[in-house]
């Protein structure tokens, strides 16, 4: 901790002397008109106890008995492995006695090198007066040494029980008894408008408490995230509160503060939460020593855009749209179809791609579900049986050329070696790509044609044949693949 140590400065000394003397004449010449103006006209001041009667304009919440009941279950999370860190090997010419040691101390490049906490730094909960904590999975994950320290200072090592990066969730325990505890409630019950309270440690200050309301539900975040339908709050997040609580206005923990929406590294209006229901269902596989599992449909979807809407007669661009099915999962043997959108699921409304899969995640392993879809503009329900997510992601496994005038492409022939890299079965390879509406949406070469006006592609004949009967002007979904991505296009044809 630096200290600051004033030095002594004559000029600056006398100047706030004078200031003080001037200030006490002032205040007693002011106190002199005070008193002879209260001879005519005394001043009623309010006293102490009238202020403390006085009526609230606006009754906000008070957090207080939340911080008070709950504070001391908050435990800051790092590693106990240091580093070198600041400083050069300057030496201060001044002896440590010397006041002007410290004054030399201040300019850069003067420090001694000192050891201090690596970055790594986070929060967590206490679940169990026995020990066990909960976190997220990132504050841990990659960490050799382990130690959490209670509101009291007293610091344990940890080990990790359990850490799944899908949910990014991870338990800890401690070697420690009687310890507070939180309480847990219902993520499903939060509603948009709410109030929240996060209590966690950023940048390593103990129990700073930061409020907000929920700002929405069910929020899908890309890369691994997928499986987590977050809660977006406005509460302010900052590096050190990941793996803290989020708290509801019964005092019960209903999210894990996760990550946040940031430009410059630091908090701008936008936090995302683990819902407490998502993390417990890892923490009890944990406690449990059982291996977590996940649903699986075994599809590609993609967002329903308006103009992929028209293309596909739908009224409204909802739903998720169904870019492949791999063969010999659930998807494939119920009888779903890439082109088909999935608009329910369970019974549950699927408005946006980002929905469904922790829906699907959520769901037993064996169990049937009822999928509702709409199949050329017409609605379906389709009994699905949820298949088991494979422990590595896994794609489907999947010479003739034609010039496509009216596309602006000239494709070949899906060989076996394409199949193999695209991971597909049917289709055609585009070959090269000229001015036309291919090039117009950013078709490339290299890329596959699986399906166009919601017909399977099998060969590069058939797909002339069809772009020849297709109406002119009008949006027409194509199904394109690239690396081992499907992805639905619109293409729109010139006349003949």
């Amino acid at each position: 901790m630096s200290q600051k140590t004033s030095l002594p400065r004559p000029r600056s000394l006398l100047i706030a002397v004078s200031a003080a003397v001037m200030g006490f004449a002032l205040g007693a010449a002011g106190w002199a008109l005070a008193e002879d103006h209260s001879a005519s006209a005394p001043v009623t001041v309010p006293s102490v106890a009238q202020a403390a009667q006085a009526k609230k304009l606006v009754d906000l919440p008070s957090f207080t008995p939340i911080v008070d009941q709950y504070g001391n279950a908050i435990v800051k999370i790092d590693d106990s492995d240091t580093k070198i860190v600041g400083g050069q090997n300057t030496q201060n010419p001044f002896p440590k006695n010397s006041p002007f040691y410290q004054f030399f101390q201040g300019f850069p490049g003067a420090q001694s090198p000192q050891k201090e906490k690596m970055e790594a730094l986070g929060s967590g909960f206490i679940i169990s007066s026995n020990g066990y904590i909960v976190t997220a999975g990132h504050v841990v994950r990659g960490m050799h040494h382990i130690i959490v320290t209670l509101t009291n200072h007293r610091a344990y090592p940890a080990k990790v029980v359990g850490l799944s990066v899908r949910y990014d969730t991870a338990l800890l325990k401690i070697p420690a008894h009687n310890l507070p505890t939180v309480q847990l409630g219902n993520s499903n019950d939060l509603k948009v408008g709410q109030w929240l309270l996060a209590i966690g440690m950023p940048f390593g200050f103990y129990n700073t408490v930061t409020q907000g309301v929920v700002s929405a539900l069910d929020r899908s975040l890309p890369h691994d995230d997928e499986y987590i339908p977050f809660i977006q709050s406005d509460v302010p997040i900052n590096p050190g509160n990941s793996g803290g609580p989020i708290f509801n206005m019964e005092g019960q923990v209903v999210g894990i503060n996760d990550q946040i929406y940031t430009n410059d590294g630091g908090y701008m209006g936008l936090s995302f939460s683990i819902p407490i229901n998502t993390a417990m269902r890892a923490v009890h596989a944990f406690l449990e020593h059982k291996k977590l599992t996940f649903g699986w449909l075994g599809v590609d979807v993609q967002e329903v855009s308006p103009q992929m809407a028209k293309a596909l007669h739908l009224k409204e661009p909802v739903g998720a749209l169904i870019a492949s099915v791999q063969p010999h999962e659930a998807a494939a043997k119920a009888g779903l179809r890439s082109g088909d959108v999935i608009v329910t699921y369970n019974h549950i409304p699927i408005y946006s791609v980002g929905q469904l899969p922790p829906l699907v995640g959520d769901t037993r392993p064996g169990k049937t579900v009822p999928v509702g879809i709409l199949r050329n503009g017409k609605p379906e329900t389709i009994e699905v049986k949820v298949g088991v997510m494979p422990q590595k992601m896994r794609h489907a496994e999947a010479v003739k050329t034609a010039d496509i005038h009216r596309l602006g492409i000239r494709v070949t022939t899906l060989g076996p070696q394409e199949s193999k890299t695209l991971g597909i079965h049917h289709g055609v390879v585009i070959e090269s790509v000229y001015p036309g509406p291919a090039a117009e949406i950013g078709l490339t070469a290299g890329m596959a044609i699986q399906q166009i006006d919601q017909q399977e592609v099998t060969s590069p004949q058939q797909l002339a044949e069809i772009v020849k009967h297709l109406p002119s002007n009008e949006p027409i979904p194509m199904l394109v693949r690239q690396g081992q991505e499907s992805l639905y296009v619109v293409v729109h044809l010139p006349r003949h």
